[in-house]
């Protein structure tokens, strides 16, 4: 244990400034996991949108404006109470896998950790409850399995199908189905959910099984030195890392078929060729992955993490485009 300690970086002065605490509460954040979550709020109000056949009415635009602006904060609330409390719970594993983090540098208090969660969980709640009550119970659906996912005594992350249920739960099914119910309910549509949304949330809902067992492959150290359990541990990173590969495979082939078989009322040519273009770059980019540079691996997950955000990007332009 001792060596591991000596690998990592001086602990940090708390921050002084302004700008430093600000650039603290960012990294505190996990901004990859606020662009996602930002952009699911964003690509499922569009889709929404697209699909909606009041969108000539101004009062039912400004009304859903403000339900997105709404549903936008209280999303980014309750992502920041989730990784918040995360990180509250694993400040000695992050001093040898994420030492940047501020409360394992020094640069934030536990104190201050545990008002900033405090406050993003009670304002997610308060928020959500304001904007509507789809919106309310997607959140806190949300904030009790992000809480068990972290907190002692349930801490559903040490056992590995738990951890990634707990995930991929969330992002995938969850969110996506409780966001588009709450701009179906702001735009008083009545037809339910359409197979795009139901398209979306499959895609999504394993993309994100395989971000959940990926995530953990640069943290080995760490997870095994505490006792943490993961699919890499158990099965080793070069086998996590090809199940992932050929995971969200099978999610870029999948929704390649919905645009052949024309199942959901989209672009069918735009779809499957953005698509293909995705599954070819990906394999591309993984040869070049060397499992034993852990900055390699790490810039993979994020390069994944943009396959991911690209999803709420392409989804919405394909509604638009039918």
């Amino acid at each position: 244990m001792s060596q591991s300690y000596q690998n990592s970086p001086l602990p940090r002065q708390p921050v002084q400034s302004s700008f430093h605490w600000l650039y603290a509460f960012w990294k505190f954040s996990r901004p990859h996991t606020i662009i996602g979550t930002s952009l699911s709020v964003l690509g499922l109000y569009l889709i929404a949108i697209a699909i909606s056949n009041r969108t000539d009415s101004p009062l039912a635009t400004s009304h859903s404006l403000l339900s997105l602006l709404g549903a936008w904060i209280a999303c980014l609330c309750g992502n920041v109470y989730i990784v918040g409390l995360n990180q509250l719970e694993d400040v000695d594993i992050d001093k040898i896998n994420k030492p940047h983090l501020p409360l394992a540098s020094g640069e934030f208090s536990r104190q201050t950790g545990q008002l900033i969660v405090a406050l993003t969980g009670i304002l997610a709640l308060v928020v959500a409850w304001l904007t509507g009550p789809f919106l309310l119970g997607m959140v806190a659906i949300s904030l009790v399995i992000g809480t068990a996912y972290s907190l002692p005594p349930i801490r559903l992350k040490q056992f590995p199908f738990w951890a990634a249920l707990c995930i991929f739960s969330v992002r995938g099914t969850i969110v996506n189905l409780g966001l588009y119910l709450h701009y179906s309910w702001v735009l008083k549509q009545s037809q339910g959910i359409p197979p795009v949304v139901w398209a979306l949330t499959l895609f999504i809902l394993v993309f994100t099984f395989a971000i959940a067992i990926f995530k953990d492959i640069p943290d080995m150290e760490g997870d095994r030195l505490y006792n943490i359990s993961t699919f890499t541990i158990k099965l080793g990173s070069q086998a996590v890392f090809n199940l992932a590969l050929w995971v969200i495979t099978v999610c870029y082939l999948g929704i390649i078929l919905v645009g052949v078989l024309r199942v959901a009322s989209v672009n069918p040519i735009f779809l499957v060729i953005a698509h293909l273009g995705l599954l070819v770059w990906m394999w591309l980019r993984s040869l070049a992955v060397d499992l034993q540079d852990k900055s390699a691996i790490a810039q993979f997950y994020q390069f994944i993490w943009k396959l991911f955000f690209m999803e709420y990007l392409i989804f919405p332009i394909a509604c638009f485009l039918a």
